[in-house]
């Protein structure tokens, strides 16, 4: 599987200078304000770079001069690079945003595919002066090139390698906890339509079940078995028509007569349907970012989350921001990140199997040694 192998983060907000080696589970612990959020937040900008959304995407962050780590840098920097399916070759992609009065510019953009010691530019540009790889021709643009979105998500799509890197960086998708509240698109009926997701806020939850049980049976038997294995008295899904095109979540529990209704559901059995469904749908993106999953969830369910995660890390790179200790309790050393403030209140990340754990591994659990204080990664 083609996979993203490191990302580099200067200037966003704690994140002053630093790189994280990327894995196919990620879970990143530590106490708040420290930079876990802003990780996310790091990889959705870059999605929505790809997307050709930039502009949108620094507005709904509160602009370029909120991100930027104050008193240290003028400018952010970002870089990531993914792996392709021949080990020699590796796409590498840079992008640098400095604020010019209430807007920005994007000071600096490239991308590479570096093979041994050759590197083929497909993007680079600085500024205004913008360059890209046009069959064998380095050329300039002669469309209109919006200079407030990158030339990655504008530049003709000619070669198949930069689209590729493109399309698998723009699919990238952060989902925050999800909504339950009464009238939230996860306890209403919905219209029935082609749904690979649950959708961000389970606006696409039915659909895409409905679509799993009739066209991906083994799909929706895991989800099903998982749920049985969460909740011993359920029995099975069912989605009864209630409107012309709308169809209803119903859930079938041995112990009673009647079924319940997705408004009838708690909110921790709402939100691991919705977290099994997006973790075994078939079109999970490049990477998936999930913050905080444990919201609402009883803490015995925490040991099945970890296996659906390290299940899904098979398909998709997994980004998962926690402060459950009980969840870290089921994981391993190489799938957890601790991030840690240094002296001048910077974040520092660390993977846990780069620390020397094993003796206290030996005695106490994952989650004991963090509460001890021998992972870091507490206020």
């Amino acid at each position: 599987m083609t996979r993203f192998q490191e990302i580099s983060i200067k200037g966003f907000r704690r994140l002053a200078d630093v790189q994280l080696e990327m894995r196919p589970l990620c879970v990143l612990i530590g106490a708040n304000g420290i930079g876990k959020t802003s990780l996310l937040d790091v990889f959705s900008l870059l999605a929505s770079s790809a997307q050709g959304s930039l502009n949108a995407a620094l507005s709904e962050l509160g602009g370029l001069s909120a991100l930027i780590t104050y008193d240290r840098v003028e400018e952010i920097a970002l870089g990531i690079s993914m792996e392709t399916e021949k080990d020699t070759q590796t796409h590498r992609y840079s992008l640098r945003i400095k604020p010019q009065g209430p807007s920005y510019i994007i000071e600096q953009e490239a991308l590479h595919q570096v093979h041994g010691p050759i590197a083929f530019d497909s993007i680079d540009s600085h500024g205004g002066d913008v360059r890209y790889l046009d069959h064998g021709q380095v050329v300039r643009p002669t469309w209109d090139h919006n200079p407030l979105e990158t030339s990655l998500a504008q530049v003709p799509k000619v070669f198949l390698w930069p689209e590729d890197f493109r399309r698998r960086l723009a699919s990238s998708t952060l989902y925050h906890t999800l909504d339950v509240e009464a009238r939230s698109p996860v306890r209403l009926p919905q219209l029935m339509r082609p749904a690979g997701l649950p959708g961000n806020n389970g606006e696409d939850l039915i659909p895409c079940l409905y679509y799993l049980r009739e066209a991906d049976r083994d799909r929706f038997e895991a989800i099903e078995d998982s749920l049985h294995a969460a909740f011993p008295s359920f029995a099975r899904l069912d989605f009864p028509p209630v409107a012309a095109g709308a169809l209803a979540l119903v859930w079938r529990d041995k112990r009673f007569s009647k079924p319940l209704y997705a408004n009838q559901l708690s909110e921790g059995m709402l939100r691991f349907i919705w977290l099994v469904t997006l973790l075994q749908s078939p079109q999970l993106p490049a990477v998936t970012l999930i913050d905080e999953p444990e919201v609402s969830l009883h803490p015995d369910l925490l040991s099945l989350l970890a296996d659906l995660f390290r299940e899904a890390s098979h398909y998709t790179q997994l980004v998962i921001a926690t402060h459950s200790d009980r969840l870290v309790r089921f994981l391993k050393p190489s799938e957890v990140v601790a991030l840690d403030s240094t002296h001048d209140g910077m974040a520092k990340l660390t993977w846990a199997d780069k620390l020397d754990l094993d003796e206290w591994l030996a005695e106490y659990s994952l989650d004991e040694v963090w509460r001890r204080g021998r992972m870091g990664a507490r206020a």
